[in-house]
């Protein structure tokens, strides 16, 4: 069965068929390093990195690209008022970031490019764009996007401009859709910003949001790449006008599937601080939340629907994820004497169709959680088999690519780990080095380290450990 994802381009579920066979080329919205990303956030980014696991599990070599954005409005407010500089800012957040990645247990992305270190690209595009006839110079020398010209803009937030005034230009990053505007490609630089500016064929100035994350994924991933994903409230303006800026420099097609994720709430309400409901990852460590139970509370609900994540929810969570690793030891203490395979039962059938259905994960969870059910009262009528149990520890090993619900006691190496390495000693044996190569890197995308060891022949750890 294909793939199916919910393309908000489109509008409607499409059959996912990759630019390349066997290839993914994936860019996710990462933060703005001018504070700490909250439990919201995070919302996206578990959504994200299943969706990677999820491609990974299906054969895919998945090249991912997370930007970071440590210049923009807010970042130069928060300098400002910090007296700090923009370095040692963002510096600071991007560290919390990764720490918050690390506690998760999200498998890191191939690329982090930052916005401050791809201006010339930047650059190089907007010149693109005023070539194209796209762009024109306001009168303090910023560079603004003229929507007028591109004909499909609106296409993905579905905006009708036969009832919207657009005659304006905007310089803030965030605007409502409801008018549209004119939006600026490269900023001219204003005394409030201070050292933050770069050089330019237009003067002083810097780089307008929805400028860095179009040249940083045209830098990395080309002009015309598979996937991109975000929360829905980067739907408008920020992608609607990297589709914009994209298509219009390149002339070709920007992504072919946009996914978006549905907002978090909290309590039923939106997250804010005023609210007494905002929680960062490392708040929620403090109150007892495990890295599972917030994997398994977060992932739990459909990626397109509106979670409401509450902290009376810690205990169910838990209990979810202890039943889930007590079944799994149960299973590993009664596999001694077992025949190893890499087959697996029935159940896993339904599981990966759910997943198909644009990542179903309430229907693959209740799939997995009926199917441990009957295998644990199987187990306590002693009816389970030797091959049942090893079918049933590789659907856990299975089930843990995707949501990595599993406690982490000294990473135990999955049964697909263990072969791809064994396939790779043999690659390096017949010295079919291009195999070998693949395969660790394939290694490597399912979250895990290989190193050449001698005597032994290799070692393995995962990426997670420090």
């Amino acid at each position: 069965m294909p793939i199916k994802f919910y393309n908000t381009l489109t509008k409607q579920k499409d059959e996912f068929q990759p630019i390349r066979k066997g290839e993914v080329k994936l860019y996710t919205c990462g933060p703005t390093v001018y504070d700490t990303a909250h439990i919201g956030n995070f919302r996206t980014f578990l959504f994200e990195d299943l969706l990677k696991r999820y491609l990974i599990l299906k054969g895919y070599q998945v090249t991912h690209v997370m930007n970071l954005t440590d210049v923009d409005d807010k970042t130069i407010l928060r300098c400002n008022s910090d007296h700090i500089s923009i370095h040692d800012l963002t510096e600071k957040y991007i560290k919390l970031f990764f720490d918050d990645l690390h506690r998760l247990k999200i498998i890191p992305a191939d690329f982090y490019p930052k916005a401050t270190e791809h201006v010339p690209e930047m650059i190089d595009m907007v010149k693109k764009l005023i070539d194209n006839g796209y762009a024109y110079k306001s009168e303090d020398n910023s560079i603004y996007f003229n929507i007028k010209k591109f004909e499909k803009y609106g296409k993905l937030a579905n905006l009708n401009f036969a009832e919207q005034k657009t005659t304006q230009r905007i310089a803030t990053d965030d605007y409502s859709k409801d008018h549209p505007q004119d939006f600026v490609l490269w900023k001219a630089w204003k005394k409030e910003d201070g050292k933050v500016y770069w050089e330019s064929p237009w003067g002083k100035g810097r780089p307008g949001w929805h400028i860095e994350c179009s040249a940083m994924s045209n830098k990395y991933l080309g002009e015309n790449f598979d996937i991109h994903c975000g929360g829905v409230d980067n739907i408008f303006p920020h992608h609607e006008n990297e589709i914009a800026q994209s298509e219009c420099a390149n002339n070709k097609p920007f992504v072919n599937y946009w996914l978006h994720s549905e907002h978090l709430l909290v309590d039923g309400r939106k997250m804010s601080k005023s609210a007494g409901n905002f929680y960062k990852i490392s708040d929620l460590t403090d109150m007892g939340f495990t890295p599972e139970a917030l994997r398994y509370l977060l992932l739990s609900g459909h990626y397109r629907t509106n979670i409401n994540f509450s902290v009376d929810k810690k205990h169910e969570a838990l209990k979810v994820i202890q039943r889930i690793n007590d079944f799994y030891k149960r299973l590993l203490d009664l596999s001694s004497n077992c025949n190893k395979t890499d087959e697996l039962p029935e159940a896993y059938n339904l599981f990966i169709k759910a997943l198909d259905d644009d990542l179903n994960t309430p229907e693959a969870l209740a799939v997995f959680f009926e199917w441990m059910r009957n295998t644990n009262a199987h187990i306590d009528n002693n009816i389970l088999s030797d091959k049942d149990i090893i079918y049933a520890i590789n659907f856990i090993d299975e089930v843990n690519v995707v949501f990595d619900l599993l406690i982490s006691r000294g990473f135990r190496i999955p049964t697909k780990i263990v072969d791809l390495a064994n396939q790779r000693q043999t690659a390096r044996i017949n010295k079919d080095w291009i195999k070998a190569d693949s395969i660790r890197d394939q290694i490597l995308k399912l979250g895990w380290i290989i190193e050449d060891a001698p005597h032994i022949g290799y070692k393995l750890k995962s990426v997670l450990e420090k």
